[in-house]
């Protein structure tokens, strides 16, 4: 595979994607199938390391039938639930199969255009390319509430993406901020070794028991509402997404009921800092000793030197293509084309269109139906 020959330490490319996480990883076997000479630059020192790097106990809400990528199912049980570490492993073996040219340690600090190239720079290291793909997906940069340094030094403080488990936590009380699925997960974990309060209303919670009667039955439904109902191309979907944008996942595994069951006590969202303390709205500073920040993630795309971005910094485009800026896609966000967009079946489907657009008009402005071009949302 030619792509296998491409300069670990620069040079110039077809394709360069930003990110090889299965996004990055899912469009370069596209990439691969068209014998394009391209690149993927990653950030972590290993394929998976985004999965590794989270919380112990985490298992994928999707059944291993739905977590594969193309051309290689993901193997053993296929109503079993991965854990966060099978999924990395499954994600290096991905690459190393089809001997994807993936490079990692490589932090992409600036993409830019120089004359009628893609200019990509890490450090001292740059790549040149008719084409970028910037696959670095939703969990960007965690977002930490502004007065969060305002709290007691004595008051431990960790996001989610530093959680790993209960040990890591101080004697006394803990607060989990964010009812999501990452902060209903901790917040039930902790539970066991901690006295537990938790921060915040759930959007929603899936009417249905997750396991493996669910994987059977009702989460094919669920893939199949957000991969061909909930999406950019049909009317339902066009007015569902700007409603659920913004918006919580709903509740899968953990549900209110369990945290109850629990001990966990509920409280309204935190609003400031009262003495070092957290001050809930409701009941007054809380004395605790942790805090879990299970507040998301905001987009960082200030590396990209490119007018692509509309007044709130989100870029612009069509499910991915950049009319703007013919060469230029982004892969992986949530809501990107549909609901599942950000999920391991979404990402599959997207990077298939990508790589089939960038076989049939490689340099082109596309001109499909503008109604559809919308910028890229955070959460």
């Amino acid at each position: 595979m030619n792509a296998q020959q491409t300069d670990a330490s620069g040079g110039s490319l077809d394709t360069i994607v930003i990110g090889g996480g299965q996004a990055g990883l899912a469009l370069g076997y596209y990439l691969s199938r068209q014998h394009r000479n391209f690149v993927i630059l990653d950030a972590h020192p290993r394929v998976g390391d985004a999965w590794r790097q989270r919380w112990d106990s985490l298992r994928l809400f999707t059944p291993a039938k739905f977590d594969g990528l193309p051309g290689m199912p993901f193997p053993g049980d296929r109503l079993a639930f991965p854990t966060k570490d099978e999924q990395a492993d499954y994600l290096r073996s991905y690459a190393d199969h089809f001997a994807l040219p993936v490079r990692t340690g490589v932090r992409v600090d600036r993409l830019f255009r120089e004359g009628d190239r893609y200019v990509v720079t890490a450090a001292e290291r740059r790549w040149e390319a008719s084409r970028v793909v910037v696959a670095t997906g939703g969990c960007q940069a965690p977002d930490v509430p502004a007065f969060a340094d305002r709290l007691a030094p004595s008051v431990q403080q960790l996001h989610s993406t530093q959680y790993r488990g209960p040990s890591q936590l101080q004697p006394g009380d803990a607060l989990v901020v964010g009812l999501g699925n990452s902060g209903a997960e901790i917040a039930l974990e902790i539970s066991r070794t901690h006295r537990t309060w938790l921060a915040g209303t759930a959007s929603a919670e899936i009417p249905f028991r997750h396991g493996r009667v669910a994987a059977r039955f009702a989460l094919p439904v669920v893939r199949f509402v957000g991969m061909r109902v909930l999406t950019r191309g049909n009317p339902i979907g066009r007015r569902a997404i700007p409603k659920l944008e913004g918006t919580g996942t709903p509740l899968i595994r953990t549900k209110r009921r369990d945290l109850v069951a629990a001990g966990v006590r509920f409280v309204e969202r935190v609003t400031g800092v009262v003495d070092g303390r957290p001050d809930v709205a409701g009941h007054g500073p809380l004395d605790v000793a942790n805090i879990i920040w299970c507040t998301g993630f905001r987009e960082d795309f200030g590396w990209i030197d490119l007018p692509i971005f509309d007044e709130h910094r989100h870029p612009i485009h069509r499910r991915g293509v950049v009319d703007s800026a013919p060469g230029v896609y982004f892969l992986g966000q949530e809501f990107l084309y549909a609901m599942a967009s950000a999920t391991l079946p979404g990402v599959a489907r997207d990077a298939k269109y990508l790589a089939a657009h960038m076989a049939t008009r490689p340099d082109t402005r596309s001109r499909g139906d503008r109604s559809s071009v919308t910028p890229l949302q955070s959460r």
